[in-house]
């Protein structure tokens, strides 16, 4: 079953924890326990009863004999002899008689299994001394066994001291206790099952709610479009019972999710297709207005002021066709067209890029790690030319002249293509470096430079990656930034 309340970290064993344990494992431990208790009660009252009705059969069984023996035992004048209580009638096996005169013991013995008089020991002797003579059955440990005896004094002056024997009783009371404790074994095992089964079958509904709400979880829902199609079923969302509420409202609250979801979509895409279309139609302008200005550079005279004037303006078109083409880029990236793939040689292109960055930035040093034999990957090339020249741009803006960067190719432990872009700049500050491929992210006083971005370079980098099925990640420290590139091997 799914933890219904998360994945909470475990201290020490599982079973030592009663917090971690399921609510399937709580309820049939608690319903065991009751049943423990219940058996347990049972037992007890019943052993009490079975008890206190050998005792009083037992007593009364007891005074019969007592009688019989002191009515056979009586002295015919009065003096201490007299016949022995054994040889009453009706004394039966295990039977102890014994005639006490002041301290003196005498006719104490009792019948054996073969109905033959047996005498006592001494220290059964001394036992039979020390009873109370108030005529109350009392339990005692003998040579022979445990007795239930009880001392009778007599009008002669004597105390006839009968017993008999509790080993029946003992033995009743034995298979009792064995008798209820299999019983309760087999129905606590019967019953144990029976409950698992049924918790099982009654906490099924609760498993199919954590099992949905966890594939909602895993669902990416931030951004593109999300088929939400997962729902509780029907048989665990029944409106009527409590997980039912529960089952239904969730399906509920996904079903208001999901529209939401689409109405974003939908928003989203007015706006891609907005600026896909923005975009597209601003080239036109754009172009005219870079032809005019080349023109006029060509055929007209300008004063000092007039050529900066006009150069300002040729810089700035340029610039926002820049803009333009990154724009259409993301949006063509976002529509999901396929893209024509190739074979790739990264070396060949790091090398091409980064001589071309060399060209513009002369004050940067440039550094290579190449690997010895060429890495090939499936690919645009154009568009994989594009991420390597926005990230060695990037480290070209974002630090001043005399940083270090070095590009790298390398094949991993886990057989992809990695492309590094390392520089020994200021670093990223630690807040930005979640955001920094978001759309428009810009944190300039992050890292020193004098070029302006647009803040679409490291977004267009992750889009182009993702296409190709790699990633991207950055690590950052004062000193030291790398941002690296995994493109899967053919």
């Amino acid at each position: 079953m799914s933890n219904l309340s998360g994945a909470p970290r475990r201290s020490g064993p599982y079973w030592l924890n009663p917090a971690t344990w399921h609510l399937r494992t709580r309820l049939i431990l608690v319903s065991m326990a009751l049943l423990v208790a219940i058996c347990g009660a049972v037992g007890i009252v019943s052993y009490a009863s079975m008890d206190l009705f050998l005792t009083r059969q037992l007593d009364k069984q007891l005074t019969q004999a007592a009688h019989r023996a002191t009515e056979f035992g009586r002295p015919p004048s009065g003096g201490p002899a007299g016949r022995d209580p054994l040889e009453a009638r009706g004394q039966g096996a295990g039977t102890i008689n014994a005639r006490i005169f002041g301290s003196t013991v005498s006719s104490a013995g009792f019948i054996d299994d073969d109905g033959v008089r047996a005498d006592l020991s001494a220290e059964d002797k001394a036992v039979l001394l020390d009873l109370p003579g108030n005529g109350l059955p009392v339990d005692r440990s003998l040579s022979n066994g445990d007795y239930r005896l009880v001392a009778t004094a007599t009008p002669y002056g004597d105390i006839i001291v009968t017993g008999l024997p509790l080993a029946a009783k003992q033995g009743t009371e034995a298979s009792l206790v064995w008798t209820m404790v299999l019983v309760s074994l087999g129905g606590l095992g019967l019953i144990g099952l029976a409950g698992t089964v049924m918790i099982r079958r009654t906490m099924r509904p609760l498993e199919q709610l954590s099992e949905v709400a966890t594939k909602v979880s895993r669902l990416p829902l931030d951004a593109g479009e999300v088929a939400l199609a997962v729902r509780v079923p029907k048989t665990a969302a029944h409106p009527g019972t409590e997980v039912g509420s529960v089952g239904h409202a969730l399906n509920l609250m996904l079903d208001n999710v999901s529209n939401a979801l689409e109405a974003r979509q939908r928003s989203e895409t007015k706006v891609r297709q907005f600026v896909a279309d923005a975009s597209h139609e601003l080239r036109t302008p754009l172009t005219a207005i870079r032809g005019y200005t080349e023109l006029l550079r060509m055929t007209e005279n300008f004063s000092e002021d007039g050529r900066k004037s006009l150069g300002r303006v040729q810089s700035q078109s340029e610039r926002m066709t820049a803009l333009v083409e990154d724009l259409l880029l993301l949006a063509r990236l976002d529509e999901g067209k396929p893209t024509e793939f190739g074979d790739v040689d990264l070396t060949q292109l790091v090398v091409e890029t980064v001589s071309d960055e060399k060209v513009m930035a002369p004050g940067h040093l440039w550094q290579l790690q190449l690997p010895d034999e060429p890495i090939t990957v499936r690919g645009d090339a154009s568009q994989l030319h594009q991420v390597l020249a926005n990230l060695l741009s990037n480290a070209r803006k974002h630090t001043p002249d005399g940083t270090t960067v070095t590009t790298g190719v390398m094949r991993s432990a886990d057989g992809a293509a990695v492309i590094t872009v390392t520089d020994d700049g200021g670093g990223i500050a630690p807040e930005f470096q979640d955001r920094i491929f978001s759309r428009f992210a810009r944190a300039d006083a992050a890292r020193t430079g004098t070029e302006g971005s647009s803040g679409l370079g490291l977004s267009i980098v992750e889009s182009i990656v993702q296409a190709h099925g790699g990633s991207v990640e950055v690590s950052s420290r004062p000193g030291w930034t790398e941002f690296a590139v995994r493109l899967p091997l053919p």
